[in-house]
């Protein structure tokens, strides 16, 4: 009588066969993942809009010039919200500002806000895809 020992021996299911098979899947999954989770990162990256702010300039007690760059998509048209702010931090001004669609990626812009109160900064809160 055939023992299960030597069926597995003659048709090749030993347990190295087993520890192989389940390497080489665990390496298609990693793999499959990576994948996936590369082309979200890409896809998420190319619609983002991003923004630095540059400086600011307090012109007089009812204006503040606002410097900043705007790094977007050439195709698309991008607001942006500015704020002016007093020495305690209260919002004394804001903005929001359409920036249109550019050839350049990055670009430098001044806006100037009007203001209730004597500004101590100006900075830029957000920008997003319009």
């Amino acid at each position: 009588m055939t023992t299960q020992a030597e069926l597995d021996d003659r048709y090749g299911r030993t347990a190295r066969s087993a520890v192989r098979l389940w390497l080489v899947l665990a390496g298609v999954i990693g793999l499959v993942i990576v994948v996936v989770i590369g082309w979200f990162v890409v896809q998420n990256s190319r619609d983002t809009v991003s923004f630095d702010d540059l400086g600011f300039e307090v012109v007089d007690s009812g204006h503040v010039d606002v410097r900043y760059r705007v790094t977007m998509p050439s195709d698309d048209q991008v607001v942006c919200v500015l704020e002016a702010l007093d020495e305690s931090f209260a919002k004394v001004g804001w903005q929001v500002v359409e920036i249109p669609p550019s050839e350049a990626i990055s670009n430098d812009h001044t806006t100037t806000l009007r203001t209730v109160d004597t500004a101590t900064t100006g900075r830029v809160v957000s920008c997003f895809i319009r």
